[in-house]
This record gives structure tokens, sequence and C-alpha cells, in this order.
């Protein structure tokens, strides 16, 4: 039996031991770029949310959602075997940064 051909014949897959430091870097980078578009868009959509609750004249603080959100990144952490209180504590801040500029709009 032999090994199955890699993706690209023209270029193996590589394992992170394998690429440079500045490759690294570069993919370090385009994460980055991808978190902060993926707060964008959580900042737009607890915005649209600010919007209903304004509307319907619901408070903006919500511990029980608040909970959920927490306990959910705690267990996203521990499937992607990331530090649990880290997480919390990253989604802790956007949930204050969001409540902030909820206050702000109303």
């Amino acid at each position: 039996m032999t090994d199955a051909p890699p993706n690209d014949p023209g270029e193996p897959d590589r394992t992170p031991e394998e690429m440079s430091l500045d490759e690294l870097r570069q993919e370090i980078q385009t994460i980055d770029r991808e978190i902060v578009e993926l707060i964008a868009q959580r900042t737009y959509v607890a915005d649209t949310i600010a919007q209903v609750k304004d509307e319907r004249d619901l408070p903006t603080t919500d511990e029980q959602q608040e909970q959920q959100v927490m306990d959910r990144a705690g267990r996203n952490a521990e499937q992607f075997d990331v530090d649990a209180n880290l997480v919390k504590a990253i989604f802790r801040l956007l949930i204050e940064l969001n409540k902030v500029e909820q206050r702000e709009s109303r």
C-alpha cells in the first residue's frame, strides 16, 4: 500500500514545525484580521439587539442572557482545549463594551 499523494503535488503539505517564522507570523496576521472581523460582526448584531430592546422598552442588561453567553463561551473553550477563564474574560469584555455602546445610544 502506498502513501496518498499530497493535496498539491507541486508543494507537499507541511506541518507547523516545517513552516518558517515569517510564514507562521503571516498566519497569525490572517487570524488576527479574522478575529477583528468577527468582533465587528458581533458588534453589529449587538447594536441591532440594542435597537430592538429600545423599541420594546426593554432594559439594556439581561443577566440571564449574559450568563448563557458566558456558559457557552466556557463550553466552546473546553471543546477547543483553550483556557476557559481566559475565553470568559474576553467575552466579559465584549459584553461590557456592547452594554456601554447600548447605553450611549439610548
